[in-house]
């Protein structure tokens, strides 16, 4: 299978049980057959095991990656800058499979040589007309989907999602921070207190953050919408949280940290100028874990690590495959289903219908828009990786199990 020798060299199958079992199953089923697949999920060494799966399936994969596929470089349609291992692209090309940007996607639409089905990630390839439908990764990116004519199902609004932000995204922080030579932030300083950190975002990428940091003795904060109501998870933790309206009392916070980092999922949400004037006055380590610029352009981008980019891509892999394995599948699996709903749609007289007509009836028997993924097969994907993969105990323990 191809690559096999980066994969066989990298990783056990207990890192990639879904992904490992999906790549089985397909290559009997070939449910990808003839298809066009667009896959814009952020290029490194464990997103091929996603990419071995969908060539199994029988796709014909081109990878979607931000800017022009000819750099790798730049901004995505969506505005959000999606990192890259061009070592990784590099890979891809080696072994024939295209790497494009978003302008090259629309061309190729523009010369009738348009995409099937897209797995997309943050909104990059929303601008595309995929005959089947959109697969998008993130929370992020669903803006940009709201008034979609085709089905977008979305991997981020059920449970398996979690895995990967709530456990990897955190620890991908922390070992980022460690990578740049802050393994003393961890420790307790002289009085016995750890260093204060500033979490910005209580949703599951903040938690995760909050968890990390907590399992390495850090004294950690928490500012968040408290409109929203409390976080149980904070609450269970014992973990002090400032209303993020609460605008001196978070400016106090960010002064007298050692690290801040935002997670909130909001474009320049501490873009206020109380914050700024503290953030510009702190000696804080600051990061972003979030796709957006959290920090707004009161912030240079030379004051916050890796120029604001989410820190975990500096990475040679963002997120370990153990935590990503589930939310990779996934987001291949719901193309499958698109694809078999599209089918059921068609039936009885498939063959005899023009792409004009089959889009009309796709769009009167499915919903346009934001899904969310089918109960069924999330838990079955939750399943294979409790049992089968080597993050069970952490799964259990992030669910209350």
């Amino acid at each position: 299978m191809l690559f096999d020798e980066i994969v066989k060299s990298s990783y056990s199958g207990p890192e990639y049980p879904v992904l490992g079992a999906f790549s089985r199953e397909w290559a009997f089923s070939r449910p990808f057959e003839g298809l066009r697949v667009l896959a814009a999920t952020p290029v490194f060494r464990n997103t091929l095991l996603q990419y071995r799966a969908l060539l199994a399936g029988g796709a014909n994969l081109v990878v979607g990656i931000a800017g022009s596929g000819k750099d790798c470089a730049g901004a995505d349609a969506a505005g959000a800058a999606m990192p890259c291992d061009l070592g990784i692209v590099d890979v891809l090309r080696e072994n024939g499979i295209p790497v494009i940007g978003v302008q090259e996607a629309l061309e190729m639409e523009a010369a009738g040589c348009g995409f099937d089905l897209i797995l997309d990630c943050a909104g990059q390839f929303s601008a595309c007309h995929p005959r089947i439908g959109f697969v998008e990764l993130t929370r992020s990116g669903v803006q940009f989907y709201e008034n979609c004519e085709h089905p977008v199902y979305v991997a981020d609004s059920g449970i398996v999602k979690r895995i990967e932000t709530c456990l990897g995204t955190g620890e991908g922080y922390v070992r980022a921070l460690s990578q740049l030579g802050y393994d003393y932030c961890l420790d307790s300083g002289a009085d016995g207190a750890g260093k204060k950190f500033v979490v910005f975002g209580s949703g599951k990428v903040g938690q995760g953050i909050v968890l990390q940091l907590l399992r390495s003795g850090a004294n950690v904060q928490v500012v968040t919408d408290c409109s929203r109501g409390s976080c149980v998870f904070l609450d269970a933790n014992d973990v002090p949280v400032t209303d993020c309206n609460d605008v001196d009392g978070v400016a106090a916070l960010v002064r007298d940290a050692d690290f801040v980092v935002t997670a909130t999922g909001v474009k320049g949400a501490l873009d206020r100028p109380q914050i700024v004037e503290a953030l510009l006055a702190s000696d804080a380590v600051l990061a972003n874990m979030g796709v957006e610029d959290e920090y707004g352009p009161g912030v240079p981008a030379t004051r916050v690590l890796a120029e604001k980019k989410p820190l975990n891509f500096i990475l040679e892999e963002p997120t370990h495959l153990k935590y990503i394995d589930a939310s990779l599948a996934l987001h291949a699996a719901l193309g499958e289903l698109l694809v078999q709903e599209s089918a059921n749609s068609l039936k009885p007289d498939a063959a005899s219908v023009s792409d004009h007509e089959a889009a009309g009836r796709l769009a009167a028997n499915k919903k346009a828009g934001p899904l969310d993924p089918p109960s069924e097969l999330e838990q079955r994907i939750l399943s294979m990786t409790m049992q089968d993969g080597l993050i069970g105990p952490e799964i259990a323990e992030m669910l209350g199990l």
